[in-house]
């Protein structure tokens, strides 16, 4: 066991806009915000108000890509 304990978590190393592929998982990203704006927010049909998703497009990049990052809920907030 390391001197941390169970109590020391290990961080992923942050990858970069060019190393995504589709369907790849559990990745650590830096990015730069370019803009966002948001979409229609996305609910149940039946016109229920209950759990409703709000969703945001965002644009956003490193120094080797930029893509198209769908925030949801809290995420495509700015604090």
């Amino acid at each position: 066991m390391s001197k941390g304990g169970m109590a020391e978590q290990k961080k992923k190393p942050a990858a970069k806009i060019e190393q995504l592929r589709p369907l790849a998982e559990g990745l650590n990203l830096t990015v730069k915000v370019v803009s966002s704006k948001m979409i229609m927010p996305r609910g149940r049909g039946d016109g229920f108000q209950g759990r409703q998703m709000r969703l945001a497009e965002c644009l956003v990049g490193d120094e080797t890509g930029i893509i198209v990052f769908t925030a949801r809920n809290d995420q495509g907030l700015l604090h």
